[in-house]
């Protein structure tokens, strides 16, 4: 069964929120067929500690901000900030230093799982702009 229409604008909330904080190789993972703890996992780089916290202050903001609030059940890592762990249930949140990210290759370890398509609106709207296609 594919990624519930609530985990998927919970990741996609998520990603434009860390985007919005700068965060490299946003990837938005569908392991619903593989897992039954979680439906996404939603991972991005981000290049020194501060930008970590920054980006997941980001993203429970954005998340607090929906209609249906979402709220952490469970938060891991924070203290080091190299690897910050959000579990919402229905997603999990990974925000990794880009060495952390590059030595634990979650990407390559779910590779098999099928993606959801994120497009950064700030992007978007700058091609628009420029009448790139």
């Amino acid at each position: 069964m594919p990624v519930t229409e609530r985990a998927r604008e919970l990741a996609l909330t998520a990603a434009q929120a860390a985007a919005d904080k700068k965060a490299q190789d946003i990837v938005l993972i569908d392991v619903a067929d593989q897992l039954y703890i979680t439906d996404a996992f939603v991972i991005a780089s981000a290049a020194n500690e501060r930008q970590v916290g920054s980006i997941v202050d980001a993203i429970e903001e954005a998340l607090l901000g929906l209609p249906e609030k979402a709220k952490p059940m469970r938060r891991e890592g924070e203290r080091q900030g190299r690897w910050v762990l959000l579990d919402y249930v229905d997603i999990v949140i990974h925000i990794q230093h880009a060495e952390e990210r590059e030595f634990y290759a979650l990407d390559k370890l779910w590779k098999d799982c099928p993606t959801i398509e994120f497009v950064d609106r700030d992007l978007a709207e700058a091609d628009a702009s420029t009448g790139a296609a």
